[in-house]
């Protein structure tokens, strides 16, 4: 590994503990210690150039002087290195530093490094930060544009914990208000309501006002909805039919609002890890509101589940109003440096102020986009939502057991989702084109729950039957480095809009899905609810490998 490392042009006069010195013109003292070499003494800040070493054993140099108290710099490149001394590789390397500074004729061959910044104490470090940004304390340092990463998945964490506690607590309302597998339904569905009103709305939104606002009028919004559902359960149905539609306008923002937030905040050799962090919160959010919903309802009773998980909203809103921003240019906390990453040499173009709707919808990406999200989520959703009534109906599983069981396919999204996207994210910077990768993903994100559906009808026991569950939503994990990530592929100005757009589809089909669910089982069995999805994850895989691309097609 290669260390970069600012030093003076006087001697150093702090005393040995152990090791050699190296004379380069400048004599410094160099303390060996195990897989740790450690430079010490004063700096003159009149004269600053850059000492690279290597070491097979070491990755880490830390360097303490009255400017940088003990400041340690890990640097990833690995440089054509000469002269030896004290078991390291030493070798003369190379800046300009400012007019100001008497130039040293050091070079590092096929590294340019230009001084940052205007003011005169500033000199480049290798790698291309700042001594300004080098002393930083790590928290500090830590990638704003992962921060936002970070705080979005929490958001959607939040998102799938209120979504999904209706589908454990729906047991034992059921038996409290009567209600037949019909109104179930009906009542499942209708979160898809409002859900369906504000996909299109959120993305048009989000684009023309920032992600910001939106995501947090979102996640403020849903909260006091799923807070007031017992309220609405115990008034009667038609209320608690309101609220579930009200829950759903608040949550039907947060997907388009994410997207622009990433869209403008992770470069694109990142896209597929960050999205995929995203909606792994949504898959641990199932996981953590399947997990402890039954158990706050056996010692608290049903209604505790949404008083509980509904509260957690105003936790995130604190840290989002503090941290988060529309764009890094907006945000003073941004490094020059990482803004430079994130904005790739390119200008960050203003808002929309009006949507081309004729030229989106003109676009044959678009249409296939729209069309497998729709046989994306037919799948999804019943799982999602009818999940702990066939373990219970099916499997004959209890209230406790039906919920602990959930948690395994979705913690098998959650794992895989992130896999995927590291894969996805290797491949493109290995130079395999954008669209042949999506294409990969996102055939094993339709063809993997194909199959495994198909051996529910075959299993016999209920171990295996919930393994063919958790392996379905592992393959069904890798469409977040597909069709998930494809919006801003094709159109990253507007990837709130076309987000909204896929996802007005992909409600649709929560909606007719869920609902189609329950009269299909007063009429039929399991067998046929999943013959449907698997025709529709085959048609998904054909429209996807003939019209789909990675390739820019809206600006």
């Amino acid at each position: 590994m290669a260390f970069g490392a600012v030093l003076s042009s006087r001697s150093f006069s702090s005393p040995l503990v152990s090791g050699k010195e190296c004379q380069l013109k400048q004599t410094f003292s160099l303390e060996r210690r195990p897989n740790l070499p450690s430079i010490r003494g004063q700096f003159d800040l009149r004269r600053i150039f850059i000492v690279s070493m290597q070491r097979e054993s070491s990755h880490i140099c830390r360097v303490s002087s009255p400017f940088l108290t003990k400041h340690v710099f890990d640097q990833e490149r690995k440089l054509p290195l000469k002269r030896e001394c004290g078991g390291l590789k030493l070798r003369k390397l190379g800046i300009t530093t400012r007019a100001k500074y008497q130039p040293e004729q050091y070079e590092i061959s096929g590294l340019p490094l230009e001084p940052l910044g205007s003011s005169p104490e500033e000199a480049v470090l290798i790698g291309g930060e700042t001594i300004e940004e080098a002393v930083l304390p790590w928290w500090q340092k830590f990638p704003k544009r992962w921060t936002i990463v970070l705080l979005c998945f929490f958001a959607f964490l939040l998102c799938n914990m209120d979504r999904v506690n209706m589908s454990i607590a729906i047991l034992p309302m059921s038996q409290e208000f009567n209600w037949n597998p019909a109104t179930v339904g009906l009542i499942q569905s209708s979160f898809f309501w409002g859900y369906l009103l504000t996909q299109i709305l959120g993305g048009i939104w989000a684009d023309k006002f920032g992600g910001k606002i939106v995501l947090a009028f979102g996640v403020v919004w849903w909260s006091i909805a799923t807070i007031l559902t017992p309220l609405a359960a115990k008034i009667s149905l038609p209320c608690l039919l309101i609220m579930r539609a009200f829950m759903g306008i608040g949550e039907g923002v947060a997907m388009p609002a994410m997207n622009n937030m990433l869209s403008k905040w992770v470069p694109v050799v990142e896209r597929s890890r960050s999205l995929a962090l995203v909606y792994s919160g949504m898959y641990l959010g199932s996981v953590t509101g399947l997990a402890f919903s039954p158990l706050l309802i056996h010692k608290f009773g049903w209604p505790s589940v949404f008083y509980a998980f509904g509260s957690l909203g105003s936790i995130w809103y604190a840290l989002w109003q503090m941290k988060a921003r529309s764009s890094p240019l907006e945000d003073p906390e941004v490094t020059p440096n990482e803004k430079r990453l994130i904005l790739g040499g390119s200008v960050e173009k203003a808002p929309v102020s009006s949507i081309p709707w004729r030229l989106i919808l003109s676009k044959a990406p678009v249409w296939a986009l729209i069309i497998s999200h729709f046989c994306h989520n037919w799948g999804t959703f019943i799982l999602l939502t009818w999940m702990p009534t066939y373990y219970n109906q099916v499997l004959k599983f209890n209230l406790t057991e039906s919920g602990l069981l959930c948690v395994l396919p979705w913690l098998t999204m959650a794992v895989f989702a992130n896999i995927g996207g590291w894969i996805a994210d290797t491949l493109v910077a290995k130079g395999l084109s954008i669209t042949t990768v999506r294409k990969i993903m996102q055939s094993i994100g339709f063809l993997g729950p194909a199959f495994f559906l198909t051996q529910l009808s075959h299993v016999r026991t209920p171990a295996l039957a919930v393994l063919c569950m958790a392996c379905s939503q592992g393959s069904d994990a890798f469409s977040q480095s597909g069709l998930y990530s494809n919006h801003q592929d094709i159109g990253p100005r507007y990837a709130g809009v076309l987000l909204g757009l896929s996802n007005t589809a992909g409600v649709l089909a929560g909606v007719f899905g869920t609902a189609a669910t329950g009269y299909i089982l007063q009429r039929g069995s399991w067998d046929d609810v999943f013959k449907v999805s698997v025709a529709l994850y085959i048609v998904g895989t054909l429209v996807w490998n003939i019209f789909s691309t990675g390739e820019k097609v809206l600006d």
